[in-house]
């Protein structure tokens, strides 16, 4: 099956046949991670860059190290040491990039809708690495990646995704993958952190408390509180959250007993998660990382449009 995008902006522009083949080609490349030499040329002579005007440790390292392993040449840039900070307009900085001729600029903005309005405007292709509280799908994708590699299958899954639902770019992510991928999803938080009409999205369940969320789920993902996405406070205090909507060694025996623990990172031990939960043996985040890097090259590789080298 060919694939068929030259940009990748968004879970929701992409079918589960599309979805399949991600996971399908990640799977393929994350051998490469485990040789001794962690290097194929099957990106030899392209140009990456990784454009992050966001925060960022996982994400961009990730993909600075996928373009890497294929050999692809990987150029950095920042927000605060980009000429956006003076002045410059985020259209301008992508067509002076554009004019050194890359093959892919990889971007997170804060803004929601960025790496759609760059896709429109310049002529390489464009991976969105995270846009405002909009998307971030190559996390669904690494998440779903982790859940296949431990659960066989993605159909069928109860999977319950518990915090700061509204603000959450990978819970909406999430939530396009794994109903279209079959799997049933359970959304848990404050009331002030689930965004209404949600439920319209697909396969999704709202709860009101974090217990009936997680009961007999297989897959249970804690999201942060995005703080700095919100305009003024929506709960009373994070020791009150934690106290609700926390999980913890207790209400983790609601789940099923092969339950899954996940977490997008960065992690708030004590307050979304417990310290005993996030190094306890159900938690398979590091795994989430790991499965990161081969995502993130499956898809530098797919939207490259290269025959794969994988044998050198």
């Amino acid at each position: 099956m060919a694939f068929r995008h030259k940009h990748i902006l968004g879970i929701e522009h992409l079918s589960a046949e599309d979805i399949q083949l991600i996971l399908d080609t990640a799977e393929s490349f994350k051998e490469i991670n485990s040789r001794d030499i962690k290097k194929v040329p099957t990106l030899r002579g392209k140009t990456i860059i990784n454009a992050f005007f966001e925060a960022s440790t996982r994400t961009r390292l990730s993909f600075e190290i996928a373009g890497k392993r294929l050999s692809a040449d990987s150029v950095n840039i920042s927000g605060s040491t980009s000429s956006v900070v003076k002045g410059e307009t985020l259209e301008d900085t992508a067509k002076n990039i554009e004019a050194m001729a890359p093959d892919i600029i990889v971007i997170r903005h804060g803004h929601s809708g960025s790496p759609h309005y760059l896709a429109e405007r310049v002529g390489c292709s464009i991976i969105n690495a995270g846009d405002g509280a909009h998307e971030h799908p190559s996390q669904a994708l690494l998440d779903l990646m982790t859940m296949r590699e431990h659960k066989g299958s993605i159909k069928g899954l109860e999977v319950a995704i518990v915090g700061d639902i509204t603000h959450s770019r990978v819970a909406r992510s999430n939530i396009y993958a794994l109903t279209r991928m079959g799997a049933r999803i359970r959304l848990a938080g404050p009331g002030t952190m689930i965004p209404a009409g949600i439920e319209k999205m697909g396969d999704v369940t709202v709860f009101n408390d974090l217990r009936d969320a997680i009961k007999d789920a297989d897959v249970v993902m804690m999201l942060r509180i995005q703080l700095e996405r919100q305009s003024k406070t929506l709960l009373p205090s994070l020791r009150e959250y934690a106290r609700y909507f926390g999980l913890n060694q207790e209400n983790l025996k609601l789940a099923r007993p092969d339950a899954i623990v996940m977490h997008p990172g960065p992690m708030n031990r004590g307050v979304e998660i417990s310290s005993y939960v996030s190094d306890g043996e159900q938690n398979v985040i590091l795994d989430q990382v790991e499965n990161g890097v081969a995502v993130r090259m499956a898809l530098l590789y797919l939207v490259s449009g290269v025959d794969a080298i994988l044998a050198e």
